[in-house]
């Protein structure tokens, strides 16, 4: 599991950077009590598709989280293309690492 047929491993973390006003979500702001102003806003989520086409359907409402649909600005590949791809149980075990780590560097992180 978490890999194409030929057995390469296909999942992906992705970063993506939110606009400001998505501070003015009370739901955003209770999970980012230590947030650092100044730092980016971001979503972390791991995916099977490639992160640009998985960008595009969380702008175009398709299987979206609210705050990329509304928000999403741009992905952050220097803060995850060096992880990709990986196995499933990988990838999913990075986003939360990398939302962890992000979070003590004072960004703002939203994770599914």
């Amino acid at each position: 599991m978490g890999e194409d047929v030929l057995g390469k491993p296909r999942y992906h973390v992705y970063v993506v950077e939110l606009d400001d006003p998505v501070w003015n979500s009370p739901r955003f702001r209770r999970a980012n009590p230590d947030y650092q102003f100044g730092k980016p806003f971001v979503y972390v989520g791991m995916t099977g598709l490639d992160p640009d086409i998985r960008f595009d359907k969380h702008k175009a409402g398709i299987q979206a989280n609210v705050f990329v649909r509304d928000h999403g600005l741009r992905l952050l590949p220097a803060l995850y293309e060096r992880y990709n791809p990986m196995k499933r149980d990988e990838a999913a075990l990075m986003e939360v690492e990398l939302g962890i780590r992000l979070r003590s560097l004072g960004y703002g992180v939203w994770q599914a």
